[in-house]
């Protein structure tokens, strides 16, 4: 692994990538600690603690601790990410957005440029209903106009400024820039989190029970990792042989190929929508109402933090239904991202044919039934490596700001990172990370 990366430093126009890379992320990591004006800070954590409990946890985590702390990056790239998604699912709803998906580099241009303006919106929207929450609950220094102004302008101006970075990153350094910073902010906060653990379960036990919780809590911790690994490396080969034909006084065609059908095909996705659309009730009510009686009590089932607790077993029905979510959401997230007809109807424009399938829609139906199939194991992959952190929180309050969900976002975009480092390399025939 050194040795790679000692040979990747020698070619010098991966080695200003990396460099340009490292260098925005020590801008992004200065800005993370930087106060929005007129906001105490301190204030402002013992708020959220007080309120929220998990809440905001995994806000927390992909923000890498800028959101209660409420620094100048508060709102970090959860706008973009937002937006990205918004445009991605109005592809499919709105023709003139998905002429221009397929429109080549001019169409994704126009759509970057309108996922753009999404961000402003969304992150002004955002903004305003966090300075408008504070002002209201006292935790502005002073509630008046001009300070609301200064933190939206503020709050705003942060999440252009991260998505202009992770822009840059993409275009100039390695990796995709907005999941590069997605990853150095849910990474910058690992090193608390071990430290809650190690006083949590190691300091001022004896060493026997100390190296049992350690073994314990690594092998936890690899065994994750190698299950993200496997779902998101997992694929299913569709076989497509090709009919021979004649080209001029050639003959074309007669090879085989295959279709990559992704086991987890939905990504993290399913667990990011499923988590928000029950964390959602939870962030609003904090901000203006409280609840009480049976709101409460639907309240404390939608947390996390009260799932799997063994002293209050009546909130884990919010896990059941959390599970349901991810399931949903990876069946409807593929449903609008990969067409079973429309490859079908390609391969049969094509010539090709999967081997015993009749082309056309015997095709998408035998695809579609594979799909069904596959998506399910995924999002049974996926929702074992949500729920562990959630059971050991509550059986053991092991309580860390890093989920299932933070580990595929990183082990997906460290492994993609690696793949387009190890590609520049092999141009230059030198043996990439992956081949160590």
């Amino acid at each position: 692994m050194l040795k790679t990366l000692k040979n990747a430093f020698k070619v010098k126009e991966i080695r200003k990538k990396i460099l340009y890379t490292l260098a925005m992320l020590v801008v992004i990591r200065i800005g993370s600690q930087l106060p929005v004006p007129g906001v105490d800070r301190a204030y402002v954590r013992e708020w959220f603690a007080s309120r929220t409990g998990e809440a905001f946890s995994f806000a927390d985590a992909i923000t890498g601790g800028s959101f209660l702390n409420m620094s100048v990056f508060a709102l970090n790239i959860t706008p973009y990410i937002t937006s990205s998604i918004i445009i991605q699912l109005l592809t499919i709803a709105i023709p003139k957005l998905e002429e221009m998906q397929k429109d080549g580099e001019d169409g994704r241009k126009k759509l970057a440029s309108i996922t753009r303006y999404v961000t402003i919106a969304l992150a002004l929207i955002e903004s305003i209903a966090l300075a408008v929450g504070f002002g209201r609950s006292g935790l502005l220094e002073q509630y008046n106009a001009l300070n609301v102004i200064s933190v939206v302008c503020t709050l705003v101006a942060g999440s252009a400024f991260l998505m202009w970075i992770g822009e840059r990153i993409t275009e100039n350094g390695v990796g995709n820039g907005i999941s590069i910073v997605l990853v150095i902010n849910i990474v910058s906060r690992l090193p608390q989190d071990f430290r809650s653990l190690y006083e949590q379960f190691i300091l001022g036990k004896s060493i026997a029970v100390g190296v049992v919780s350690a073994v314990i809590i690594l092998a936890i911790i690899i065994g994750m990792i190698v299950l993200v690994i496997l779902l998101n490396d997992g694929v299913r080969k569709i076989p497509v042989q090709y009919a021979k034909k004649i080209q001029g006084r050639k003959m074309m065609g007669g090879q085989s190929s295959s279709i990559p059908l992704k086991i987890n095909t939905a990504g993290v996705i399913p667990i990011i929508f499923a988590s928000s659309l029950m964390q959602f009730p939870i962030i609003i009510s904090s901000f203006f109402y409280q609840g009480t009686g049976v709101w409460r009590e639907i309240l404390n089932g939608l947390n996390s933090g009260n799932w799997c607790d063994p002293t209050q077993l009546k909130y884990s029905v919010g896990l059941i239904l959390y599970v349901v979510l991810v399931i949903f959401f990876a069946y409807f997230y593929t449903s609008i991202t990969f067409n079973p007809l429309e490859i079908a109807n390609n391969m049969k424009k094509q010539g090709g044919f999967i081997p015993g399938i009749r082309p056309g829609r015997p095709t998408s139906d035998y695809l579609t039934k594979i799909l069904n199939y596959i998506i399910f194991i995924g999002a049974c992959g996926l929702t074992i490596v949500a729920v562990i952190p959630y059971f050991f929180n509550g059986m053991f309050h092991a309580s860390v700001s890093f989920g299932g969900t933070s580990l595929i976002i990183i082990v997906s975009v460290v492994l993609e990172t690696i793949k387009q480092i190890e590609s520049q390399m092999l141009v230059r025939n030198y043996k990439g990370f992956l081949n160590d």
